[in-house]
C-alpha cells in the first residue's frame, strides 16, 4: 500500500511539473513591427534642403524640381523612379531591353563582380556635383534605404551612381518589389516616390538583401522616434 501511494505521488509530481515550469519560464520577447510607409512619410513633410539647388527627374525633364532634404540621421528626396538595369546580364537586363545597358555598377559584390539589377533592390544616387555630393551627407555604397511607393516600403541599398543632374532611379528589382513596371524600356513612374537614406550606414555584404531589410526596418524606426 506504501509503494502505490509513492507511485501515485510521483506521478502527481510529474504532471504538475511542466505547468509550473512553463509558468516560471520567461515570456519571449516581441519584436516590435517596422514603420509604416504612412509613418515614414509623416517624418518627410518637410525639407530642410541640403542640396544647391535641385535636379531634374528625366534628362528630357522641363524644370529642375527635386531637393534632397536633410533630417536627423537620414537624407531624403521625393521624385519619380527610372528603372536601373546595369550590372550583371540577365534575361531582365541587357542590351537588347535597355537601350542604355552597362555592364557594370558603381558599387560591386563581396565577390568583385557587378551588382544584380534584376534580383537586388538598390537605388542610384547622383554622381557627386556641385549641386550635392551624397558622401558628404554620410551616404555610401551599401548604405541603407528606404524606398515608400503606394503605401508599400522598399528596403534596398545604395548600388549605382547616375548622371550629375538627374534623381530618382532604383533597380529592376526594387521597381518590380515595389508594384512599379521594372521594364527598362517602358517601365518607371513619374512621380510619388520617396527615397530615405540613413547616413553612415552599411549593409553587408551588399548583396544580402535580408541584411538589407533587418538594418533598414530597425533604422527606419530610429528615424521615425527622432524626427
Amino acid at each position: 500500500m506504501r509503494k502505490l501511494i509513492l507511485l501515485a505521488t510521483l506521478a502527481l509530481t510529474a504532471a504538475v511539473m511542466p505547468s509550473a515550469l512553463a509558468s516560471a519560464s520567461p515570456a519571449p520577447a516581441t519584436v516590435a513591427a517596422a514603420p509604416t510607409a504612412a509613418q515614414l512619410l509623416a517624418k518627410t513633410t518637410s525639407c530642410k534642403q541640403i542640396s544647391n539647388g535641385k535636379y531634374k527627374t528625366d534628362e528630357d525633364a522641363s524644370g529642375k524640381t527635386v531637393a534632397v532634404c536633410d533630417a536627423n540621421g537620414a537624407v531624403f528626396w521625393k521624385a519619380d523612379m527610372d528603372i536601373d538595369c546595369d550590372g550583371q546580364r540577365t534575361s531582365q537586363c541587357n542590351e537588347n531591353t535597355d537601350c542604355c545597358y552597362q555592364d557594370d555598377t558603381a558599387f560591386h559584390q563581396s565577390d568583385g563582380k557587378p551588382l544584380n539589377a534584376a534580383k537586388l533592390p538598390y537605388i542610384v544616387v547622383p554622381s557627386s556635383s556641385s549641386i550635392w555630393k551624397y558622401s558628404s551627407s554620410g551616404l555610401k555604397g551599401g548604405g541603407s534605404c528606404a524606398v515608400i511607393y503606394n503605401g508599400k516600403v522598399e528596403y534596398a541599398v545604395i548600388g549605382d551612381t547616375g548622371p550629375t543632374q538627374i534623381i530618382g532611379e532604383a533597380s529592376y528589382a526594387t521597381a518590380k518589389d515595389l508594384g512599379i513596371n521594372p521594364d527598362p524600356s517602358n517601365g518607371g513612374t513619374d512621380s510619388g516616390v520617396t527615397y530615405i537614406c540613413f547616413k553612415n550606414s552599411t549593409v553587408s555584404p551588399i548583396e544580402n538583401h535580408s541584411n538589407a531589410v533587418s538594418k533598414g526596418q530597425s533604422l527606419a524606426t530610429t528615424f521615425v522616434n527622432n524626427n
